[in-house]
């Protein structure tokens, strides 16, 4: 699934350094199968540890602060939400030559999506604008601010430099064109609220067609919750939008906004991972793709 590092400052992680970890931190389950899960995120490892468990260790140190972030929100968020969130089991530290915190969690079942495999698109266009509506509703005293819930303006810089990255590999013209139209979209002024920050198909659990979980809250916080319609370009197919949008009651500036968001992300993603995990890679074409499409329609 991946063609090498995705990162240059990646830590060193593999079987063994899991077992090391595992053995000298929770002896309990030292006895447990340790399985690599291949997935296309981009911050962590993940490990399945027997049947019933998951080891998520970041690559990165700057992933360093979701561990603490999903440790003390997620048991709190949990209750609230309509479909299973992952469940801390235990909180491990440094050690054995690995440098940061890392979580065990209980593992859920479940498939992740792929786009224009979706077999009921409405279904799930429903099922994911519920789980957005009920992470909306919970009380936002107190949680965390992020970097995804800040206004695109405070993305132009990135945005901008990734679109001269992507001269011959896109159009980059249409893709500056449909982000200056995005820049002039008019803030959120609503109140701040809950949101995941990176609901995309590697990061959402299916069964039989329905979603059944919602894992990897690395980039969750609190303040403007636009960034979650994302999931509208980068997995629902164009004539389950609009079922997806009517049951947020999204707006003309917020399902715009939306669509900024979905290009923003997948322009800065495009170049940065191109060569080293094609899967997002690929989706990240899907994204501009589908957004400029919407544009020129809308144009």
């Amino acid at each position: 699934m991946r063609a090498g590092r995705m990162h240059a400052d990646e830590a060193d992680i593999d079987v063994a350094v899991v077992r090391g970890l595992i053995a000298a931190q929770f002896p309990q389950w030292a006895d447990l199968s340790v399985e690599p899960v291949d997935t296309v995120g981009t911050d962590n490892a993940v490990y399945r540890l027997g049947g019933e468990l998951a080891v998520r260790l970041p690559r990165i140190e700057g992933a360093v602060g979701s561990v603490e972030r999903e440790q003390q929100w997620l048991p709190l968020l949990a209750p609230q939400l309509p479909v299973a969130v992952p469940a801390p089991r235990g909180l491990g530290g440094p050690a054995g030559g690995y440098p940061w915190s890392w979580s065990v969690y209980r593992w859920l079942d479940g498939e992740n999506p792929s786009v224009n495999r979706v077999a009921e698109p409405g279904l799930l266009a429903e099922d994911l604008a519920e789980f957005i509506r009920a992470l909306r509703r919970i009380d936002p005293s107190g949680g965390p601010s992020a970097g995804r819930g800040v206004p695109l303006a405070a993305r132009d810089a990135a945005t901008r430099a990734a679109i001269v990255e992507l001269r011959g590999i896109i159009d980059t013209d249409a893709a500056g064109a449909a982000w200056e139209e995005a820049l002039r979209i008019p803030e959120r002024s609503g109140p701040p609220a809950w949101f995941h920050g990176d609901l995309s198909p590697g990061n959402v659990l299916i069964t039989r067609g329905r979603l059944s979980a919602v894992i990897d809250f690395g980039c969750m916080g609190v303040g403007d919750p636009t960034v979650d319609l994302i999931i509208a370009w980068n997995l629902l197919p164009a004539d389950a939008r609009g079922v997806f949008r009517a049951a947020l009651q999204a707006d003309d500036a917020t399902w715009a906004r939306g669509r900024g968001w979905a290009l923003s992300i997948a322009l800065i993603q495009l170049p940065y991972y191109r060569d080293t995990n094609p899967v997002l890679a690929a989706n990240a074409r899907h994204v501009i793709r589908e957004v400029l499409a919407d544009h020129e329609h809308a144009s």
